[in-house]
């Protein structure tokens, strides 16, 4: 995989794919860490000459344009971290767009309008991706993929364009591979998986891969109440994916077949209803025993002796891979779970990796310094499908 070095980037346009599909609240960037994550691969480029048209996606429009999904506030914060004016443009391959990057001088920056606001960007259909690519390819003379949250995905920006255009890996890219494989090759045990979030389903494929590879995987989140489930116990009116059972209580008897210890919640906070996310008003919570959560009543995080536990089993790691929170960490009679697990990492003396999304929110949401942690990914679900063992398209066209 070529890096921008192996580029000639000096006095030509450089197509850099970036992933800058961060949170917003009424127009406003409620978490930057993705644009953050971005600026070092576009100051190199600054650095070096060139000019530099940056691309992304930004939530789930449907093909056309969508004022709510506009990265028009995302261009202005881009250029509030580089300290110079980023131009915008309000189309992808239109006028503006065309207009836009033709007046770029070397060392100046272009951020197009959203990708995905071109149904060409999503398609299934490769003749209707590769015209855009070929539209997006027109104006632009290299291209950089360095939007690792987007690379687990099979779209014209991500896989079609580089074909088209003498290609290389970012910063961020190389960094996040880099990260992965001291996940997956020569490990430093032990090594304990943290894996939290709402569905079990989401989480299955990764879990079927760490059972060969981690020491121990300890269970948060939504998802922990199948896992309870699987064991016999009542989980109340608790998340629970009742057809996804059977693929639990198989993965635990392998598990123990392996000597890989799975560890479940002891205790949960539980409240009679999900709590009110926007006015974050008292949920009334009770601590329960995680084999007793009667009808009526819903777990919303792990409970203090299982925060206690799940530090102990980190304190000793050498190598820690955390994805998805403990519980609803958006809500403060909920988010202590969240809090002592990314605090065990904190206090850890292991490479201590935080798996994008959720997570990554959290960390920040929650004041903790990023840089108490080894690494925060950018990608979520590009870092369990690597560890899944998956082919990432987006890593495929980069390569030579």
């Amino acid at each position: 995989m070529k890096t921008i070095d192996d580029l000639q980037v000096a006095g030509r346009r450089v197509f850099v794919r970036a992933d800058l599909n961060v949170p917003l609240a009424d127009g406003t960037i409620t978490d930057d860490g993705r644009i953050r994550a971005a600026v070092p691969t576009i100051k190199r480029l600054i650095e070096a000459g060139a000019q530099v048209v940056v691309a992304s996606h930004l939530g789930r429009p449907k093909g056309a344009p969508d004022p709510q999904f506009s990265l028009a506030p995302v261009a202005h914060r881009l250029g509030e971290l580089l300290g110079i004016s980023v131009e915008f443009a309000s189309d992808t391959v239109g006028e503006s767009a065309q207009a836009i990057v033709a007046a770029l001088a070397d060392g100046e920056v272009a951020l197009l309008e959203n990708l995905r606001f071109n149904a060409g960007e999503t398609s299934k259909d490769d003749a209707e991706r590769g015209e855009f690519a070929d539209r997006l390819a027109g104006f632009v003379d290299a291209y950089v993929g360095d939007g690792f949250g987007a690379v687990h995905r099979k779209h014209a920006s991500v896989y079609d364009l580089p074909a088209r255009l003498p290609h290389a890996a970012g910063g961020l890219i190389a960094t996040e591979v880099g990260v992965l494989k001291q996940l997956t090759e020569n490990v430093s045990r032990p090594y304990a998986v943290v894996l939290g979030g709402a569905k079990v389903s989401d989480k299955l494929g990764v879990i079927d891969h760490l059972l060969t590879k981690a020491d121990r995987l300890l269970i948060g989140g939504g998802m922990a109440y199948t896992f309870l489930k699987a064991q016999g116990h009542e989980v109340g009116d608790s998340l629970l994916q009742e057809d996804q059972v059977p693929a639990v209580q198989e993965y635990l008897r392998r598990a123990e077949e392996l000597g890989v210890e799975f560890v479940l919640p002891v205790d949960v906070v539980a409240a009679k209803a999900f709590p009110d996310l926007k006015t974050k008003a008292p949920a009334d919570p009770v601590v329960l025993a995680a084999d007793a959560i009667p009808a009526g009543l819903q777990g919303l995080d792990i409970g203090p002796e299982t925060r206690k536990l799940y530090a102990s089993q980190l304190a000793d790691a050498a190598t820690v891979f955390w994805n998805g929170p403990m519980g609803v960490f958006e809500h403060p009679d909920f988010e202590g779970g969240t809090r002592a697990v990314a605090q065990a990492l904190v206090d850890s003396h292991a490479f201590t990796v935080v798996g994008g999304g959720d997570s990554a929110a959290a960390v920040r949401i929650l004041g903790f310094e990023e840089s108490a942690f080894g690494h925060i990914s950018t990608g979520g679900g590009a870092s369990l499908e690597y560890l899944e063992g998956k082919t990432l398209p987006g890593l495929a066209a980069l390569e030579d």
